[in-house]
């Protein structure tokens, strides 16, 4: 029997030789885990575009326009306030890498702004959507004749936000079906159409005297406007929460609350109804604490996991609590 032996040129395959296409696979597979959840890496390789949103209101309202065509990240968690609540690191790197940023604006998210203006530095498109729907001023308090932030309690400046929204997806989230952002868009402002139209109808069974609103701070100075409410006061009187009454703000709001007979005082359902409790008390007359979600939506099934079920919930506790004569 005679051996053959392999060519000097023709080595022996190595064990590490043979097993690199598996290990490159290895690392491959590797480095997607670990930046799924931050760039959304895919089996192709290619990212999903994205869109990050700051509110949870808006981040609803952005969700029912995109749709399947795009993620859509929201920061703010259920429940916390917009004035207050920031972001972590991963979130605001979250931002540099979106491909739009849609926010609020007009000063309402105080301790993110600086990371949607360095998103913004870095080339990403952004949106301050209270910015672009002619913006009243508050008309008393410590914000007076500043832009007042809350525009999304008027369900008509919505429905243009939805629009507004829908053009700047087309335009800067690549990939997207313009025909397919365009009908969720349609449709979506149709149910934003449908909440309007029923809230007045809800609000006209009020008697125009009984029409005055006090808050826990101003929030509701759009919705006031659209639906014909006056604003007796705020507990707290500035467009912020951070803010605080002093007790000479609080005697002078006892006093109007007594002069204009108003028969609640409505407080965000996300605060502590404290200062609410408080001028219940110093106004010396029988006055309900009615809960609102002014600012923030909330879990699921917790009374406004959507902004449409947040409306509702706020148009039914305001007509309760004004009552009908």
């Amino acid at each position: 029997m005679t051996t053959r032996s392999l060519p000097l040129s023709s080595p022996l395959p190595s064990p590490l030789s043979s097993s690199l296409p598996l290990l490159r696979l290895l690392v491959l597979s590797l480095l997607c885990a670990l930046t799924l959840g931050v760039a959304g890496c895919t089996a192709s390789g290619t990212d999903r575009p994205t869109v990050v949103v700051t509110t949870n209101i808006l981040g609803d309202i952005t969700r029912n326009i995109v749709g399947e065509e795009a993620d859509v990240t929201v920061l703010m968690r259920p429940g916390a306030d917009p004035h207050s609540f920031g972001v972590s690191a991963p979130q605001a790197a979250s931002l540099e890498r979106a491909d739009l940023v849609v926010h609020n604006g007009l000063g309402l998210e105080e301790n993110v702004l600086r990371h949607v203006e360095a998103a913004k530095e870095a080339g990403v498109a952004t949106l301050a959507v209270g910015e672009s729907l002619d913006p009243i001023a508050y008309t008393s308090g410590e914000s007076a004749d500043e832009p007042d932030p809350h525009f999304w309690t008027d369900p008509e400046r919505v429905r243009q936000a939805v629009g507004l929204i829908a053009r700047q997806i087309v335009k800067h989230v690549h990939g997207v079906d313009r025909n397919a952002v365009e009908k969720n868009a349609s449709a979506y402002g149709a149910k934003v159409a449908e909440l309007s139209s029923w809230m007045r109808t809800t609000f006209d069974e009020i008697p125009e005297r009984s029409r005055q609103l006090v808050t826990n701070h101003h929030v509701f100075g759009y919705l006031a406007r659209r639906f014909g409410f006056r604003i007796v006061g705020a507990v707290i009187p500035s467009g912020t929460t951070l803010a605080s009454p002093s007790a000479s703000d609080l005697k002078s709001l006892a006093t109007a609350v007594e002069t204009a007979g108003v028969r609640a005082v409505f407080a965000d359902s996300s605060q502590p109804d404290r200062l609410a409790q408080v001028l219940k008390q110093e106004s010396r007359i029988d006055v309900d604490v009615v809960p609102l979600f002014s600012e923030s939506l909330t879990e699921k099934g917790k009374g406004a996991a959507t902004y449409l079920e947040m409306m509702r919930a706020n148009t039914r506790s305001i007509s309760t609590g004004l009552g009908t004569e």
